[in-house]
Formats: C-alpha cells, structure tokens, sequence
C-alpha cells in the first residue's frame, strides 16, 4: 500500500490543523492505521492509531483530548484532527500502516510509510 499525506503547514497556538493521508494499491481495512511524529533531534513517536474496524482507538498522553484520528475505508482515507496546537506539535507528521491485527504504539511494527508532512506551530 502506498501513502500520501497531505495538509500540513504553519498554524499559531491554539488553531486547529486537519492532516489527510490517502492510500492507494490495497485497501486500509486490510491494516492497522496510525499517525506518528518526528521532531527535529527526537526519535519518531507515537501520536494516534486506529484499528482495522475503526472501532478501537489510541493516543499519545501529550495530545489526548486535543487530537482525533478516523478512517473513511470507501475513500481509503485516514485523518488526524489537531485541535488547541501547542509549540511542542512541531514536528513532521507521518502516516503509517501495520498489516497486523492488533493496535500496537510501536514504530518498527508498522509496515509502509508516508513521507511526511510538516506541521509548524507557532507561538
């Protein structure tokens, strides 16, 4: 499957940023879909994941309650709604997907990766 992202930029605190992540040759249902992070400097993290029904969600304690994922499978589509952005979101955001069955936090189980887009927030 391959993943493209896409609705990054610069944004002030407080505001609000809607990142897409499209998929093409394989469906989405058929993965374990989530968003991670890299800020300048700092490993590759976890932000949001999303099971293969849609059912099961996870996130980061650091954006909880301001961050949501969802999955729109007849798209084959993946979102990441940033909500009240703090300084510390800067980083490149990436779109992953896990062809396993079980929602997992780590990096290196997941099995195609997006190139990233930049989100810049600032105070």
């Amino acid at each position: 499957v391959q993943l493209v992202e896409s609705g990054g930029g610069l944004v002030q605190a407080g505001g609000s940023l809607r990142l897409s992540c499209a998929a093409s040759g394989r469906s989405i249902s058929n993965y374990v879909m989530a968003w991670f992070r890299q800020a300048p400097g700092k490993e590759r993290e976890f932000v949001v994941g999303i099971s293969r029904s849609g059912g099961v969600t996870d996130s980061a304690a650091s954006v909880k309650g301001r961050f949501s994922m969802s999955r729109d499978s007849a798209k084959n589509m993946v979102y990441l709604q940033m909500n009240n952005l703090k300084p510390e979101d800067t980083a490149v955001y990436y779109c992953a997907a896990d062809a396993g069955t079980v929602l997992r936090t780590i990096a290196v189980v997941y099995d195609y990766w997006g190139q990233g887009t930049q989100v810049t927030v600032s105070s």
